[in-house]
């Protein structure tokens, strides 16, 4: 009996996994912020800054390709409480709740599609970046271990958003907070300038800015081709935000 329920959400999940898929290849407008947002970032902070801050565009690119590539991620991720919080205001999750499914498949569907705006978002970066003439240190199999490492942390915090659209009493709340905490993710971390140019005040939160610890693994992993203390301290926090955040999104879905 428990196996065969077991059977039942995960070919729920994959049902509406697929559901969310379909979804967005007929609404190709949902994959606008995934696709031109790395490419816009990627040239205008490329070729606009990069004379002030390292000189010429090809010194810039291994510190801004990273940057972007996380700030694609946490915009990609910002999309999945946009997301919930339409279908519900639609009243499309009230209709899936009347299904002979598990409760939970719907919002676990949404999550597990997200994972594929999140790799779409991590490509288009990491495309462009190659396009403008970045060439990363490392072999393929080290860009393949960055792009992991940050989907699964973009992944991560899609549960914080998830939750910021079961609460929020419109789409349009949930967009502000999602960009509103973006924005302070983002641009309070070494993203897009050294570190050592800020003020004091601002190097500390810098340095405790958890995007910044990915950043900075993902620049070593990239740059110098090993594994270092930092991407263990994110696959860590990735954990503990999960852990914290999937039981508390489960909660207020099912109780919504």
């Amino acid at each position: 009996m428990l196996e065969t329920h077991k059977t039942s959400i995960f070919k729920s999940t994959l049902t509406m996994a697929y559901r969310n898929l379909l979804k967005t290849l007929h609404n190709p407008d949902k994959l606008l912020d995934v696709v031109i947002q790395p490419i816009l970032f990627m040239l205008l902070f490329g070729y606009l800054f990069s004379g002030a801050i390292a000189g010429n565009i090809h010194a810039y690119l291994p510190t801004l390709v990273p940057g972007i590539l996380m700030q694609s991620l946490i915009s990609a991720a910002t999309g999945s409480g946009t997301q919930i919080s339409d279908d519900f205001s639609t009243g499309i999750f009230n209709q899936l709740k009347t299904l002979p499914i598990p409760q939970v498949a719907p919002l676990a569907g949404q999550l597990l599609a997200d994972i594929l705006r999140l790799l779409i978002a991590a490509t288009v970066s990491l495309t462009t970046g190659y396009l403008m003439g970045w060439r990363p240190a490392a072999g393929p199999g080290w860009v393949i271990l960055v792009v992991i490492l940050d989907v699964f942390l973009g992944w991560a915090l899609s549960w914080i958003f998830v939750l910021y659209g079961l609460l929020a009493k419109s789409s349009t709340m949930v967009e502000s907070i999602s960009l509103m905490t973006m924005l302070l993710l983002v641009f309070l971390s070494n993203a897009f300038v050294p570190v050592k140019t800020l003020p004091p005040f601002m190097k500390i939160l810098v340095e405790l800015n958890p995007v910044s610890y990915v950043i900075n693994a993902s620049r070593t992993i990239l740059n110098a081709g090993f594994w270092p203390t930092s991407a263990w301290i994110v696959l860590g926090a990735g954990i503990v935000i999960i852990s914290i955040f999937a039981p508390l999104t489960v909660l207020v879905y099912k109780r919504k």
